[in-house]
């Protein structure tokens, strides 16, 4: 923890950064599973929509 004293005596605390890293792109499978979950999506919205429309 990196730690900081002001003219005041008051202490600040800073958490430690993360080491960064660069992020990989998606494998196929995962490219897949993301399709399949944007699809499913869609419909459960879609599906809302159509029952608010209807009861109102």
């Amino acid at each position: 923890m990196y730690t900081t004293v002001n003219e005041d005596g008051v202490l600040n605390n800073y958490a430690t950064e993360p080491k960064m890293y660069y992020a990989e792109y998606p494998a196929i499978w995962q490219q897949r599973k993301y399709l399949i979950q944007g699809v499913f999506a869609f419909l459960i919205v879609t599906t809302l929509i159509l029952v608010a429309f209807s009861v109102s």
